[in-house]
């Protein structure tokens, strides 16, 4: 049996957003409201609108004929107009984060091949094959472990070097 490639992300596991709002971070105008409405409509300033300075963000509200349950509506509109806008950045950083680790998932990007019928276990970023399958399978991981990070201690010194090597003299 040959397998071709598979790819696994590592992300972490998404947080619930708590929208807090400032009072510093909003200006709230009252307006009479408009539109038909009765004999009060356009003596009391019943109509909300709040702007989230911050992000620019304008919700009004001239639903109810009390100022304060406008105020009530209007605010958590834009708590989740806000949520909303959070969410999607968050998940745009997600999906970014999940593209740059898998990658196009194609074979030339392969890390490590398992091949059970030669008992063998090649990491194909630093070279290394070891004829002991059973045990890397068992989780018995030191030998693959350390040379990974003898190569990335190589990798870092081999930097190092460049850098100083491009800054001398």
């Amino acid at each position: 049996i040959h397998t071709s490639t598979a790819t696994v992300a590592v992300l972490p596991e998404a947080k619930e957003v708590d929208i807090l709002l400032k009072p510093e971070e909003l200006r709230i105008e009252v307006s009479r409201a408009g539109g038909p409405g009765g004999q009060g409509v356009n003596t009391t300033d019943s109509a909300v609108q709040v702007l989230h300075i911050p992000t620019g963000t304008i919700v009004r509200c001239q639903d109810g004929r009390s100022q304060i349950k406008n105020k009530e509506r209007a605010l958590s509109i834009l708590r989740a107009r806000l949520l909303e806008r959070k969410q999607r950045e968050e998940a745009e950083k997600y999906s970014a984060q999940r593209r740059g680790q898998i990658g196009t998932g194609g074979r030339e990007e392969k890390i490590r091949t398992y091949n059970f019928p030669q008992n063998r276990v090649t990491d194909h970023r630093i070279g290394l094959t070891l004829y002991d399958l059973d045990r890397v399978m068992d989780g018995d991981l030191g030998e693959m472990i350390n040379a990974l990070q003898a190569a990335d201690v190589k990798e870092r010194l081999g930097g190092v070097v460049e850098g100083a090597a491009t800054s001398a003299p």
